[in-house]
């Protein structure tokens, strides 16, 4: 489906509560399309392709702060009220910056492996991940070369075998420009101060061989966040929904199941 500039994928009742999945750097809509089976059968569940991912247009300037201007305008031109939103990894951090500005306008949020800053453009570790990531594509890799190598980097123990061939042509499918520009848009992203302000329930959902968003800086981001609930998955690295869906499923669905209304929620 296209509305506007935003391709997006989407199952179940127009009218059931919204549900809105927001995927990766190395992702795209199509995966979630798990998610969106399992759950459409209670809610309108929706996945973007993130601007410039799939069939999405590009923003002229890439930024965490243009990117969650993008979610509000998706939502409005979904006609999205009142959502649950679901954002992994740089997902989630469009979600934290959507809501400084729109704090009441959220049913839910979930914030899947991911963090609430990525620190100082200067700072070592920050040069290092950067140059480990745009390097090869600056040594004249492509997307489609690096995409095992980079899934396999980011999996844990035991993933499933259709969800680490989905996360492979994921990875593969991205552009490189949107790649290196979701990149240079984590540099200097901090929301750490604004995490006592998140005024929804919320759900921080981690996996305890993720590297990227380790679980234990995940646990301790839950503490700032009022009446959060925390949900580790043993095993798991950054690709939790595509790594272990069912898991990852059953996960988020207990916490719908203590958000939205036992009458809405039911098949």
């Amino acid at each position: 489906m296209k509305t506007g500039q935003f391709a997006f994928e989407a199952a179940g009742d127009p009218q059931a509560p919204p549900l809105l999945f927001l995927h990766g750097i190395g992702g795209a809509a199509r995966a979630w399309r798990h998610q969106l089976a399992y759950f459409g059968n209670r809610f309108r569940a929706m996945a973007w392709d993130m601007p410039g991912y799939g069939g999405s247009e590009p923003l002229a300037n890439v930024s965490i702060a243009a990117l969650a201007d993008a979610l509000q305008a998706f939502l409005q031109q979904t006609a999205t009220t009142k959502p649950i939103l679901v954002g992994h990894s740089i997902g989630g951090m469009i979600v934290q910056q959507w809501l400084t500005r729109h704090k009441a306008d959220a049913h839910a949020v979930v914030l899947a492996q991911t963090s609430p800053a990525f620190g100082k453009a200067d700072g070592d570790w920050q040069k290092s991940f950067i140059a480990a990531r745009l390097g090869p594509l600056d040594r004249g890799e492509t997307m489609a070369s690096l995409a095992p190598s980079l899934v396999k980097e980011l999996v844990g123990d035991d993933p499933d075998a259709e969800g680490l061939a989905l996360a492979r042509d994921c990875m593969a499918s991205v552009p490189a420009a949107s790649y290196r520009a979701m990149m240079l848009a984590l540099i200097g992203f901090d929301q750490r101060s604004a995490l006592k302000d998140i005024a929804v329930p919320t759900l921080l959902l981690s996996g305890s061989k993720d590297n990227n968003a380790p679980a234990p800086m995940m646990a301790k981001m839950a503490g700032y966040v009022p009446a959060a609930r925390y949900v580790e998955l043993a095993g798991v690295g950054h690709l939790a929904n595509l790594e272990r869906p069912d898991a990852f499923n059953e996960a988020l669905n207990g916490f719908l199941n203590s958000v939205v209304p036992t009458t809405a929620n039911a098949p």
